[in-house]
């Protein structure tokens, strides 16, 4: 085993179950921090005798005391912050969604301080933005973003840049766009990846919104927030960056699924008329790397898989 030992808030998501895979593969201590006791993400994308080299801590991050006593206890050297209530639960619960989103990531960023941790790397979101700040953004535009949600993740930006000024804690924030990939299957983005599971069953789908989109690969994904722990000591700060990749359309989706599953022809829709309120492209310095293609068949496969 190596000295890093890892904490994953969120862990039962779709980026937290692949950044605990790809963690526990290199061998790393690893600690999945999470509200709740659901694992079958973890069980979608971990290999058989995986899933018990992770050490499971149900807590909340709205609760400082206890996230700082894990954090001390097990010796935490990183962190990768992925828990959020989404937005249709904080649109139902405003208070609630501050306590967990902005609330919670300046805990995670306090208890990182206290523990002497050596980087963290956090969610952020291209809901920062809204379509009316343009096709294209920059990764140090200002976003003005319609929802709760959006204002969630840019207060957790500047709470981060200002524990950097005032403590020295280094971090980085990134926002994804549309991830997906083997255990998405919550959240207002999951449609490709519902329609890739509705292919590998032979069944009709609809994706619930059309469009323009970067749509990232959940284990590329994983893979930026680990680097991005791992660069905070060296490069110090607290900057955010867009995870990037090609700007694709749903009909590309779409067609790389029929490309895997060529019966499916014409049974994967979508709605024309709707369109996601997020830029069709964020530039990135240093943007996910897997081809849609390429994505869409190792998720169908692993989807295949699953159901055998």
């Amino acid at each position: 085993m190596s000295d890093e030992r890892w904490l994953i808030t969120g862990a039962l998501g779709c980026i937290g179950a692949w950044t605990c895979r790809q963690l526990v593969r290199e061998g790393h201590d690893v600690v999945a921090y999470d509200l709740g006791d659901d694992r079958h993400r973890l069980d979608a994308v971990l290999a058989d005798g995986e899933m018990d080299q992770v050490r499971f801590v149900r807590g909340d991050i709205a609760d400082l005391e206890a996230l700082q006593a894990t954090v001390t206890g097990e010796g935490i050297t990183h962190i990768v912050h992925l828990a959020a209530l989404l937005i249709p639960l904080v649109k139902a619960d405003p208070p609630r969604g501050a306590l967990v989103n902005v609330v919670g990531t300046v805990n995670v960023l306090e208890a990182a301080h206290r523990g002497q941790v050596q980087g963290v790397a956090y969610a952020s979101s291209a809901a920062a933005y809204d379509r009316s700040d343009g096709a294209r953004v920059e990764e140090d535009d200002r976003g003005r973003p319609l929802n709760h949600y959006g204002v969630h993740k840019q207060a957790n930006e500047g709470a981060a840049r200002i524990y950097w000024l005032d403590e020295r804690l280094p971090s980085v924030g990134l926002r994804p766009h549309v991830v997906y990939g083997a255990g998405r299957d919550h959240g207002l983005t999951a449609g490709p990846t519902l329609a890739m599971a509705a292919a590998a069953r032979g069944e009709r789908y609809e994706i619930a919104f059309g469009g323009r989109a970067q749509f990232q690969y959940a284990p590329d994904a994983a893979e930026k927030f680990i680097a991005g722990a791992r660069a905070c000591p060296g490069s110090g700060g607290a900057p955010v960056r867009n995870l990037g990749g090609p700007s694709e359309h749903v009909e590309d989706v779409i067609a790389a699924i029929e490309a895997v599953v060529p019966e499916a022809a014409g049974t994967i829709t979508f709605a024309r008329d709707v369109e996601l309120p997020l830029p069709e492209d964020m530039a990135a310095v240093d943007p996910v790397r897997t081809p849609l293609r390429e994505g869409v068949r190792e998720t169908i496969e692993m989807l295949r898989a699953a159901q055998q």
